[in-house]
């Protein structure tokens, strides 16, 4: 099943343990390390449609130039702020994980088991020693 996609970046634990899940359902997914090939203003911009939540809710502020290019004011369009993404990629959060349940930015990483179009998992550790038990439940009701 190749129909999984994840915007990935390996520095981070969230996207790290996401990935780990999506591969512990046994999923292989395209992989797409957003930092080195960064999807166009268009991609972006489905993305954040199929999300269904506003461009402010893919912004990351921590370790970017967000405060500095002042992107907390109101001002900013939503075509104005994906402009700001297609220039600085590591303003996009991550991992942001497409599948045919749904897109969703998986924060926690946990977040990825209502998209993936498997039966219950087994428990899984994380990089930090936490245990993800899945509770079967999947986006549109199913299992």
């Amino acid at each position: 099943m190749n129909n999984v996609t994840i915007y990935h970046n390996p520095a981070c634990g969230t996207s790290r343990n996401t990935l780990a899940l999506i591969r512990h359902a046994g999923i292989e997914p395209t992989v797409v390390e957003y930092l080195k090939t960064p999807p166009s203003k268009e991609q972006l911009r489905d993305l954040v449609a199929a999300t269904g939540q506003g461009v402010r809710a893919l912004l990351r502020e921590k370790g970017t130039p967000y405060a500095e290019l002042g992107l907390d004011d109101p001002k900013w369009s939503d075509e104005q702020l994906l402009d700001f993404i297609v220039q600085h990629p590591i303003l996009m959060n991550r991992p942001l994980v497409v599948t045919p349940l749904g897109t969703a930015l998986c924060r926690p990483s946990e977040k990825v088991l209502e998209l993936l179009p498997v039966p219950t998992l087994p428990p899984l550790t994380k990089e930090d020693g936490e245990v993800v038990r899945d509770t079967g439940v999947r986006r549109g009701g199913g299992q």
